[in-house]
């Protein structure tokens, strides 16, 4: 009987997930690696080697695991892999594309939009998009200490009109769960704050990341809390994305999604169509599709504002008004994201 406990137990034992943190370190780092593990031909090493070298490649296996193997098109591959056309010099696309650093008052703090603030929760991401608009960000001059967080606090709390603390990075939540939890205790302090929005991919590269810790921290505050999920593809959502976002609802969270364009991902009227829906039955309502921001080593991800118009004009046929996302690009020095 004794040995059968035993036995059980070790059972048991194996059946455990590793943690969110332990399934971050073990991401794929290495370009040879992604290849080999996805079954692509020796072709594609180069090209991905040379790429790795303007951004690193990041890949945690629950994304891994929803990519096709032996498909160098598949959508969700398309989005990590490195390629050699990062390295071509296009006119116009440069390494701060919307002009972030006219915008930073403080360590870690940007204030673009009037009304609300976005700060730098982490430098760190899950996942490394190939078209990321923060590829090239300073995050080393913008990773504030506790002591160092005091001059972005103290600048909200100088500022009555703002009333929204966006969390962002990197992604907020590959930050611990103690510091999240001491920055959204200072931003309840501050009277104005009345909103805590957090930009994340997290929920969806490695959905264990919303776990009873976190949860715990976000049910608790006073604030009005927004969750804003990146996803391009609906083959990003399986099931333990829509139980990750269930999860969030039960917190009191709302949920919204923005999606970026990219030529060969997701510019078609069916793939954002299923999109939509498999958004909205995972309780997550659609938000921004956003042009692609010309940074430096992303212009292959371009489709052009004629074919993006023409695109949503469709879509229109296709989805109820509240499952459209508007089509938006950010624009330097404008006061919010411009319409197309």
């Amino acid at each position: 009987m004794q040995e059968n406990i035993i036995i059980a137990g070790k059972h048991a034992a194996a059946q455990v997930s590793p943690s969110w943190q332990q399934q971050l370190s073990r991401a794929i780092r290495d370009p040879i690696s992604l290849c080999q593990r996805l079954g692509l031909s020796d072709q594609w090493q180069p090209g991905a080697q040379e790429g790795h070298q303007l951004f690193e490649i990041c890949v945690p296996e629950a994304y891994l695991s929803r990519i096709a193997p032996n498909n160098p098109d598949d959508p969700l591959l398309r989005q990590v892999l490195p390629t050699s056309k990062e390295a071509q010099v296009v006119s116009g696309y440069v390494v701060d594309p919307l002009e972030e650093a006219a915008h930073r008052p403080a360590k870690g703090l940007i204030h673009k939009y009037p009304g609300r603030v976005l700060l730098i929760a982490s430098p760190a991401c899950a996942i490394n998009c190939r078209y990321c608009f923060r590829r090239h960000f300073p995050y080393s001059d913008n990773s504030p200490s506790r002591s160092q967080w005091q001059e972005a606090l103290a600048y909200l709390h100088n500022d009555p009109t703002i009333h929204e603390a966006i969390l962002s990075g990197g992604d907020p939540l590959a930050a611990s769960d103690r510091q999240l939890a001491w920055l959204v205790e200072q931003l309840e302090s501050i009277p104005h704050i009345k909103r805590l929005r957090i930009h994340t991919r997290l929920p969806v590269v490695i959905p264990d990341r919303i776990d009873e810790m976190l949860l715990g921290w976000l049910a608790s505050t006073r604030l009005q809390k927004v969750v804003v999920l990146h996803i391009n593809h609906p083959n990003e959502i399986d099931q333990a994305v829509v139980d990750a976002c269930q999860r969030l609802k039960q917190a009191g969270v709302t949920l919204l999604n923005q999606s970026v364009l990219l030529k060969g991902i997701n510019d078609s009227v069916a793939t954002l169509a299923q999109l939509s829906e498999r958004l909205f039955a995972a309780g997550v309502l659609p938000y921004y599709l956003h042009v692609v921001d010309p940074v430096q080593g992303a212009a292959h991800f371009d489709v052009p504002d004629e074919e993006a118009k023409a695109l949503v004009s469709r879509l229109l046929e296709h989805l109820p008004g509240f499952l459209m996302p508007r089509l938006v690009r950010e624009v330097p020095g404008r006061t919010s994201k411009t319409p197309l």
